[in-house]
């Protein structure tokens, strides 16, 4: 009977246990773009036509001015500036979040090994979101203590600021839904699979979108990683 056991107890070492570990679910990789960027505000950076909005930050809009010593202080292009500086003639590598309500890519960027919305934050030139991320809460709070950047003067939260300019911070149709006159030069995007591009939030793919394959696309109808279709 000792035997016996033993045997079975071996049998589910060998075959019961790495079947459990097969069936544990493993987090979907991230996915990365690359390239050269430039900004478009103090959050918000251009990679071939192709916007992406810094994750867990937001900064003044481009046109927004703030109240510095009783003078208006052009603090939209101010935070501008400083992520203009941080980009400047270097490669970006940004792992995609998300997608934000004017279907752009809400990703963590770097260069050099710096996380842009941390610098960003840490120079006083956005406010942090912590309902999106901690990880810019205390740099954010410091610049505040130190009076630096934006926290030097009287400003409007940006929300607050679209909110009062709906005619121009208006929500947007998805990038798929949106007319353009001519398709940008996306970055390098690749999804190995339906799976991958759910989990960046990216599917469903059209042609004209970054990442797009036929391979994945099985009724050849232009649209990849349909609903519901049961997409490879």
């Amino acid at each position: 009977m000792l035997i016996k056991n033993w045997l079975l107890s071996e049998l589910a070492m060998k075959w019961l246990l790495p079947l459990a570990l097969a069936l544990v679910p493993t987090p979907a990789l991230a996915q990365l773009i690359t390239g050269k960027a430039y900004a478009i505000d103090g959050d918000t950076l251009d990679m071939d036509g192709f916007r992406i909005r810094l994750h867990g930050v937001d900064a003044p809009e481009a046109e927004q001015t703030c109240l510095r010593e009783g003078s208006d202080w052009a603090c939209g292009q101010a935070s501008k500036a400083a992520l203009a500086a941080l980009v400047e003639g270097r490669p970006v590598e940004c792992e995609q979040k998300g997608r934000d309500n004017y279907g752009r890519m809400v990703a963590v960027c770097r260069v050099g090994g710096i996380d842009m919305a941390d610098e960003q934050a840490r120079l006083g030139m956005v406010v942090a979101l912590p309902d999106f991320s901690l990880a810019y809460v205390d740099s954010a709070a410091l610049a505040r203590t130190n009076r630096l950047g934006i926290w030097g003067s009287q400003f409007q939260m940006p929300a607050d600021y679209r909110a009062a300019h709906p005619e121009t911070y208006r929500k947007a149709a998805p990038p798929s839904q949106a007319v353009r006159k001519a398709a940008p030069a996306w970055p390098r995007v690749f999804y190995r699979n339906c799976n991958e591009a759910r989990a960046a939030g990216a599917a469903p793919l059209h042609r004209s979108q970054p990442g797009y394959r036929s391979e994945m696309d099985g009724d050849n109808d232009g649209i990849a990683c349909e609903p519901y279709r049961g997409g490879r």
